[in-house]
């Protein structure tokens, strides 16, 4: 996920990718030319060049291979939306077209993919749409470079619409929960006549730096460096992009994505796959999304929202803490707190056969109600 948190252990870790290229570079050069004699730095040189492209091996090595491993799963089943904004849409369905309908919104980085799990564990009992945010995965970027979550919960407002006058319940994790909260508060009708019951995975009501680890260091600096570093790699997006693809060979991509979203129950796999769909998007194009996070509150939105509400968290998430999902569970009338334990933001992945359980359990009952 490219919360904020996120962007600033990437930063370090494209700064690794000089470390190491430019060090590993360095030293044979002066071998070369004779100013370091021994041969030891020869093989220091030559370990730091290997490194810098073969370091993601020994970091996978360590982890152990689980029985279903995340795959970048796409159903044959797709209807695209044309935006008015020259996006378009990626819509996919899931399960049987009759059964009871759950609408799942990714996190930012990510695309519709990192449903792995729950579109396997759940399709067999509810029909599952998923969409790719524009901008990310097969759905294409705003012409007018609107990343706004008013502008994504509009676009869900689109999906929703496909499914006729069915209940659904709608499911979003991380941003995606923030797109829910926007949602609410633009479309009280939708809510209370279509929508069956929400549920906020590993997701805050507020500027995320509010809610993240180090937030007050983090809230200092969002002016004065976060948001100019942001601007940066809007405007420097091919060379990160480039730089992202060379820390996830050094292996520190999958540090970042380790320290950030999972516990060390983590298989290889979901470590892996977690850490590739997430360098994916161009890095000019995730870094608009945070600047839009930094201007996201939904607070007031809270004690709004009538419907039944699930909010799910990791016992250990880092990037949005469990504190913001307990206050949301208290602030919204109808809501329930579901902890994940072990799991960190990535608890729908390093937890996949709980989170689907919780998901399937508050899903009937409200639709069953509805």
């Amino acid at each position: 996920m490219f919360m904020p948190l996120d962007f600033l252990l990437r930063l370090l870790s494209n700064l690794g990718v000089v470390a190491l290229l430019g060090g590993g570079s360095y030293i044979l050069y002066q071998w070369y030319e004779g100013d370091l004699v021994s041969d030891r730095w020869l093989y220091l040189g030559i370990g730091l060049l290997l490194w810098s492209f073969l370091g993601f091996l020994p970091t996978l090595l360590i982890h152990r291979r689980g029985k279903d491993e995340p795959t970048p799963l796409r159903s044959k089943r797709v209807q695209r939306l044309v935006r008015p904004d020259g996006s378009e849409i990626e819509v996919e369905f899931y399960g049987p077209d009759r059964a009871p309908t759950l609408i799942l919104t990714h996190g930012w980085g990510p695309d519709s993919t990192a449903w792995y799990y729950a579109k396997k564990q759940l399709a067999d009992q509810f029909r599952v749409v998923v969409w790719d945010l524009p901008g990310l995965g097969k759905s294409q970027k705003p012409k007018n470079r609107d990343y706004s979550l008013e502008k994504y919960a509009r676009d869900l407002e689109a999906v929703l619409a496909l499914v006729d006058d069915q209940p659904a319940i709608l499911v979003g994790h991380s941003m995606g929960g923030m797109i829910l909260l926007t949602f609410s508060r633009l479309f009280p009708k939708r809510l209370e006549q279509q929508v069956a019951g929400l549920i906020l995975v590993d997701s805050t009501y507020t500027n995320p730096l509010k809610t993240t680890t180090f937030s007050k260091l983090l809230m200092a600096l969002q002016k004065p460096l976060l948001e100019p570093l942001l601007h940066l790699a809007i405007a420097f997006s091919p060379l990160l992009w480039l730089t992202s693809w060379l820390s996830y060979l050094n292996g520190s991509v999958l540090l970042t994505t380790k320290i950030s979203g999972f516990t060390g129950t983590e298989t290889r796999g979901q470590l892996n796959f977690s850490s590739l769909i997430g360098i994916k998007p161009p890095p000019g194009v995730l870094a608009r999304g945070v600047l839009a996070m930094f201007r996201f509150d939904e607070t007031a939105t809270l004690p709004k929202i009538s419907v039944p509400t699930l909010v799910v968290v990791g016992k250990s998430d880092i990037a949005t803490k469990p504190f913001a999902s307990k206050h949301m569970s208290v602030k919204v009338p109808r809501a329930e707190l579901s902890v994940l334990s072990p799991g960190g933001h990535m608890a729908l992945m390093e937890r996949n056969q709980q989170f689907a359980d919780v998901v399937r359990a508050f899903s009937t009952a409200c639709l069953k109600s509805k």
